[in-house]
């Protein structure tokens, strides 16, 4: 019993979690069975159904520290290249049910700009 508690404690060796809009993306350290460390990378996204429950779907990648220095080399390459080439605005935002442009929250803000000034006074 003492070495299955060892083991649940070696689970949690190390976690950060990053909250993403409906994803959540988990970066745990764990231990192999030679007592090296390793990380796994998880995304889970939640689904809401038309009768409101939800699910959660889960997807991880394990990275050893032998693929570090090439993981991030890489990961680097490739985020510098979708940020070169369409910069960090997010467009997949305008493709979601609530989005509002930009322009149309300036048009409110222009449109509250346009009434007359009213002093009471002058009722």
């Amino acid at each position: 019993m003492a070495e299955r508690a060892d083991r649940v404690e070696q689970e949690e060796i190390f976690s950060q979690v990053l909250r993403a809009g409906r994803r959540t993306y988990f970066f745990d350290v764990r231990a192999t069975k030679a007592d090296d460390y390793y990380l796994t990378v998880t995304e889970s996204k939640k689904f809401t159904h038309d009768d409101g429950s939800f699910h959660y779907q889960k997807h991880k990648i394990y990275l050893y520290k032998e693929d570090f220095t090439d993981f991030q080399e890489m990961l680097g390459k490739a985020t510098d290249y979708i940020l070169n080439e369409k910069g960090s605005e997010v467009i997949s935002e305008r493709h979601q049910k609530d989005f509002k442009k930009e322009e149309e929250s300036k048009d409110e803000t222009k449109s509250a700009e346009s009434f007359t000034d009213v002093s009471f006074e002058d009722i």
